[in-house]
């Protein structure tokens, strides 16, 4: 794939005319995807693609187009051509954009994972036997994903990693399920074991009648899957400089300094850690990583070159709507083993749906809770709880009336397929709390 799409930008370069600039991207995937149900395969299909994308720009118009490839060549440089073409017709009747803002400066790069890819049909041997005798239930996505750049700058960047991304739920009746995942760069059989034995350990818990508790406050674990639930809202306007200089991010006030985290707390932007390429589609390299909030303060932003234009600043590379896409907290000293001890009476709450924010402004986030959420008194988990709402403010619940974070941090990818495989991960612990509010 990269001699291939190296090769068809070489033929772009001779294609421009006068001022005419190009900055091109692929987009690339070579996956199995496999869906189970009652611990047996019932759909699995594998997916080659690629797409291409051409920006063409000249002054400050540009305009952009995306065409799928073939990979042969004679086919894919005529849909190149064709796309050129379309591009170049269209410039014209575009408006002049004043934040438009791309590398001029050429860069080489390549990085290519180094981890050894485990066939797929031996994962999926280690699920089916796993999953002998229960009612498992997940989709499994496997394989290897690609990103490029160059432009008629002389950029020439190219990544390429290998992942997986398992996630199932073990089913016990009715709706009454424990959810787990595992993710990684390389399958490792024996921390899958241990996560389906947790997971095993937790679905029996569920043959004891579900306790209903009353709304109020409770100190409780939040699993990392629960937490990622939580700062996947918070991303959205979040970290980005846009939103925070808008006013419209619900961190104003801990950018503005009137509020703080604990001072456990550290966020970063990690590229060079994450899943995903270290380069965007403006040509600009991503720093290996970008400080967002370091001991419980505002450290910094994710900006993009448009911002970066509009404002005044350097960008960081981040993509125009200056979401994470390989977001990393720091871990504390609690040790995984350990949680339920430290819990001792309260909620051990293994997954959250539907957040939302309930008051942006105050960094307030509401949502569900589902998926085997237990009650613990002394350290042992004695009942599963039925679902309820919570609502916290993100200066209590990272700030305030944060008790502990654990020492292990789990990585999780991004499990969105729309069009094609996701590259954005976090690696997150999980996280002790006190006073953890439920409304109803």
């Amino acid at each position: 794939m990269q001699a291939h799409f190296f090769g068809l930008c070489a033929g772009l370069d001779a294609l421009l005319r006068g001022d005419e600039v190009y900055l091109a991207s692929w987009r690339g995937e070579d996956s199995d995807f496999v869906r189970f149900n009652h611990g047996l395969i019932r759909q699995s299909m594998h997916v080659k693609q690629g797409y291409f994308s051409l920006r063409l720009c000249q002054g400050k118009r540009h305009s952009v187009a995306e065409t799928t490839m073939s990979g042969d060549t004679e086919t894919d440089r005529a849909r190149v051509r064709e796309l050129l073409d379309e591009l170049r017709a269209r410039l014209p009747l575009v408006p002049e954009d004043p934040y438009l803002l791309y590398n001029e400066v050429p860069s080489d790069s390549t990085r290519v994972s180094e981890a050894s890819p485990t066939p797929a049909p031996v994962v999926i041997d280690e699920i089916l036997s796993a999953g002998k005798g229960l009612d498992l239930v997940g989709i499994l996505a496997i394989g290897g994903i690609v990103r490029g750049f160059a432009s008629s700058f002389g950029h020439r960047n190219w990544f390429r990693s290998f992942s997986h991304d398992f996630g199932w739920s073990l089913y016990r009746e009715s709706d009454r399920a424990v959810r787990s995942s595992y993710a990684d760069f390389a399958w490792n059989s024996d921390l899958f074991r241990e996560k389906m034995a947790a997971a095993r350990e937790q679905l029996g818990h569920l043959a004891t009648p579900s306790r209903t508790i009353d709304p109020g406050s409770y100190r409780a674990y939040l699993s990392p899957v629960a937490l990622d639930e939580i700062l996947g809202t918070l991303a959205w306007g979040g970290f980005g400089l846009k939103d925070l200089r808008t006013r419209q991010s619900p961190l104003v006030r801990l950018s503005d300094g009137l509020e703080h985290l604990h001072p456990g707390v550290s966020l970063w932007e990690n590229a060079q850690d994450g899943s995903g390429p270290g380069f965007g589609d403006d040509g600009f390299l991503k720093p290996p990583k970008v400080p967002l909030i370091e001991h419980g303060l505002y450290a910094g932003s994710l900006i993009s070159p448009r911002s970066a234009q509009e404002y005044g600043l350097e960008n960081n590379g981040a993509g125009e709507e200056e979401l994470p896409e390989s977001l990393d907290m720091a871990g504390g000293s609690l040790a995984r083993e350990n949680v339920l001890e430290a819990l001792g009476t309260g909620l051990y709450v293994n997954n959250l749906w539907y957040t939302n924010f309930s008051d942006r402004a105050a960094g307030r986030i509401t949502g569900m809770t589902r998926y085997a959420t237990f009650w613990v008194e002394h350290g042992r988990i004695v009942a599963p709880v039925r679902a309820m709402r919570f609502d916290e403010s993100i200066y209590r619940l990272l700030g305030n009336r944060l008790l502990a974070l654990t020492a292990e941090r789990d990585l999780l990818l991004d499990s969105s397929t729309y069009e094609q495989r996701s590259t954005a991960s976090t690696r997150l612990p999980g996280v002790l709390v006190e006073d953890f509010v439920l409304t109803l």
